[in-house]
């Protein structure tokens, strides 16, 4: 066993932890994901620091929160100035390699010195995209894939780190698998779209009292239609995403089987997590908010396994996907040269009882001065796109701060909420306007205000010289 592992590093996009067997699912066959839950550790009280794509991958590789240095929507990417935890590897002799593109996490000339590997040795085939079955569009649905339609881009990936794998390089190594899956448009193949029976899947989780509520919900079942969207609909939604699931499961197999080939799995640690979750229904919407709070759309499924790491183990711990970058770099013997706000989880694979955590934090949303600055997304997710610029406040900002008891969100815009995780997991029974509750509110929004005030933004290592020597001309010089 090497001293330093290799590090697998598996990153699914939409996917909800409460949609994996090892999380609880009874309706999903996920064996890959559950047997690698099995050979390691499983943390169920794990958060993501923000509800879209982009900000939350700019998250977990730097251990700053969104706010700290402005990675809060989909265009403002890592910069060449900025830490990143590919590049830390890579500056402490690690091979990384990233398979496939993905073009929403770096800003140019990052991937480059992050990296030794990027991109595609086998390329996709698939054309992006395709025709919405009729009154399918707003709930992002496409369906069953053809046959014959080539090799799309998770594939591609898939196929790429298996070939990667049949000649690795030398120790240590990093390969860096961000999927797209089960990311909407909600579509798979055969036999992957009829694997799950629509007819046993619950119904999605019913809204909550709509003067509690956030404002943006209402607004997406109005703007979508969403009101008249059928049990039977729903339920054929979550199948498909599902299914989506069960195809990301066998590619991950089809990893791990090329780690164990290679003769390399007692010394390699497979880190698997999401950046997010997804709706599917719940609440009467889909897909995701950028200002979204619900478990559904903040719990990520992490799973830590293999290099020693005991087998079975779980971990309730409050912990946070910034959490990644400095377990990582501890198993990895690394240093981070930056200051950031990750905890290593490397003292919980050890004792997964121990406490790690008092609350976990998830932000999002925009001020409506930054109205501007929002998306325009094309068909389908235009009218996403027109709520925001139309009502800037329905995508406010917002915070949640949850404990093992409660979970509280403030709203830049909006009433401030406050839910009793045990007694109300889905969150819909709003509490916050309470008396018998205030002093909850009230610890949870000092909690807030203490973690914004010590996490607003870093302090460089390296300081500046004060009274730098100037190479220019003393005033009025040139003129004598």
């Amino acid at each position: 066993m090497t001293t330093r592992p290799n590090f697998v590093i598996f990153i699914p996009d939409q996917l909800r932890a409460d949609a994996l067997g090892a999380f609880g699912n009874p309706h999903v066959h996920t064996p890959h994901i559950d047997a690698l839950a099995a050979r390691g550790t499983t943390f169920t009280n794990a958060y993501v620091q923000h509800p879209v794509c982009s900000p939350s991958r700019a998250s977990f590789l730097t251990g700053w929160y969104p706010h700290t240095a402005g990675h809060r929507s989909l265009t403002r990417l890592l910069q060449p100035h900025e830490p990143n935890l590919l590049r830390t590897l890579k500056e402490s002799g690690y091979h990384v390699t990233w398979a496939g593109m993905r073009g929403d996490t770096f800003a140019p000339g990052v991937t480059e010195d992050s990296c030794h590997e990027y991109g595609f040795s086998v390329m996709p085939t698939a054309a992006h995209g395709g025709d919405y079955p009729e009154g399918w569009a707003r709930l992002f649905y496409r369906g069953l894939v053809p046959e014959d339609s080539g090799i799309d881009a998770d594939e591609a990936t898939i196929r790429t780190a298996e070939a990667w794998l049949s000649n690795p390089p030398a120790q240590p190594w990093v390969l860096f698998v961000p999927m797209i899956a089960p990311h909407c448009p909600f579509q798979v193949e055969e036999p992957y779209f009829s694997r799950v029976n629509r007819d046993d899947l619950p119904d999605p989780i019913p809204a909550g009292d709509p003067a509690t509520e956030p404002r943006y919900l209402a607004a997406i079942r109005e703007r979508y239609g969403l009101g008249e969207v059928t049990a039977a609909q729903w339920r054929e939604v979550a199948a498909t995403y599902y299914g989506m699931i069960e195809r990301l499961d066998a590619q991950l197999g089809r990893v791990l089987a090329g780690v164990d080939k290679a003769g390399v799995a007692d010394d390699t640690v497979t880190l698997f997590f999401a950046d997010h979750g997804e709706y599917l229904g719940d609440y009467g919407i889909i897909e995701k908010w950028p200002s979204a709070m619900h478990e559904c759309i903040t719990r990520d499924p992490l799973i830590i396994s293999g290099h020693g790491i005991p087998a079975g183990q779980r971990c309730d711990a409050m912990v946070e996907l910034i959490d990644v970058l400095p377990t990582v770099l501890d198993m990895a013997g690394a240093t981070a040269a930056h200051r950031h706000f990750g905890r290593s989880l490397v003292p919980l694979l050890r004792e997964p009882g121990r406490e790690h955590r008092e609350y976990a934090f998830t932000e999002g949303g925009f001020t409506v001065d930054e109205e501007p600055q929002f998306e325009r997304p094309g068909f389908p997710y235009d009218l996403k796109g027109e709520l925001q610029h139309e009502d800037p406040p329905l995508v406010g900002r917002a915070v949640a701060v949850r404990d093992r008891d409660w979970t509280y969100v403030w709203r830049l815009y909006e009433q401030p909420e406050l839910y009793r995780r045990a007694e109300d997991p889905h969150e819909t029974n709003n509490v916050a306007g309470r008396p018998e509750f205030a002093s909850i509110v009230e610890r949870m929004h000092e909690a807030m205000l203490r973690w914004l005030v010590e996490t607003g933004d870093v302090m460089p290592l390296e300081p500046d010289p004060r009274f730098p020597h100037v190479e220019l001309p003393a005033p009025g010089a040139s003129a004598r």
